[in-house]
């Protein structure tokens, strides 16, 4: 095994440590509103990035991708 292959074994298992999983559905409140212009909120101290909120918002999100510091959701309609 070359170090490319140890780098991405390595990446795969830092997603662990989110506390959140793809597909939970989570009530949050928007705290903030990041560059791009996503809403922010937090799960647990977890970022969450919520494309098409408002900061105040509170909202029912669905988590699409997570990574070892921050993930993306989705409003729920």
């Amino acid at each position: 095994m070359d170090n490319r292959d140890n780098r991405s074994n390595r990446n795969n298992n830092r997603y662990d440590s989110a506390p959140v999983n793809v597909g939970e559905e989570y009530d949050v409140k928007i705290e903030d509103t990041g560059k791009s212009g996503d809403g922010i909120a937090k799960v647990e101290g977890y970022i969450l990035f919520v494309p098409n909120a408002k900061k105040g918002q509170e909202v029912k999100i669905k988590v699409t991708e997570t990574k070892r510091n921050l993930g993306f959701a989705e409003l729920v309609e």
